[in-house]
């Protein structure tokens, strides 16, 4: 039973994804997305409870493998902080900042007071995406790689520096696609300034890139 209702679920999904892409969010209706996926509107709300998470969990199940993947370059296990802050960044902004991901969050932004899917976005999405990022700091403190310090208010800091050089050129709608080198560029500078703030005192010093 647990399989035909998941394998249900992601026919909803598929299908709604396709609406959204023809008709844009505004503008598709559960009626639509019901009429693609047969059987009945109450069956659809059983699933999801509105069009806006409807919206979210399309989107979180077209990109949760790469986001799976940016959360596995948490490596915990590494000695080097810097290395391990670097991998992370990396993949986190060029996740953030590849061009369907930007449009999600610029659609989201837009929605937000209109409807939900601000709310959503953050609370199933940032929220427990920094939860993550928090505990490895929180761990990384607790074993003196960082200096003893607020992990949450750290986790803030780090994910505001990483952004800090793309974020007018994203609200404003300037960025392009960002490529590889820059990304890299903006993540070392990121992490200097992050491992000034909180680096253990054998830590801290200027972050350079290292060989590849």
């Amino acid at each position: 039973m647990k399989t035909k209702t998941e394998a249900k679920r992601r026919a909803i999904l598929e299908k709604a994804a396709d609406v959204f892409r023809e008709l844009g969010f505004e503008k598709a209706s559960m009626s639509e997305i019901c009429a693609r996926v047969g059987g009945s509107k109450a069956t659809l709300y059983n699933y999801f409870a509105s069009k806006d998470e409807l919206f979210f969990e399309t989107m979180n199940h077209l990109c949760e493998a790469e986001l799976e993947a940016v959360h596995q370059s948490i490596d915990s296990a590494t000695d080097n902080i810097v290395e391990a802050l670097r991998h992370f960044g990396e993949r986190f902004l060029s996740f953030l900042y590849s061009p369907a991901i930007m449009a999600y969050r610029h659609l989201s932004i837009a929605e937000s007071g209109r409807t939900e899917l601000g709310r959503l976005l953050y609370e199933r999405g940032v929220m427990p995406s920094q939860k993550l990022v928090t505990d490895f700091l929180a761990a990384a403190m607790t074993q003196g790689r960082l200096r003893q310090a607020d992990p949450v208010l750290a986790t803030k800091h780090l994910y505001a520096l990483l952004e800090s050089e793309l974020i007018d050129r994203f609200l404003f709608k300037l960025a392009d696609a960002i490529d590889e080198a820059e990304i890299k560029a903006v993540t070392a500078r990121a992490l200097e300034i992050f491992m000034a703030a909180y680096g253990a005192p054998a830590s801290a010093g200027p972050v350079r890139e290292g060989r590849r």
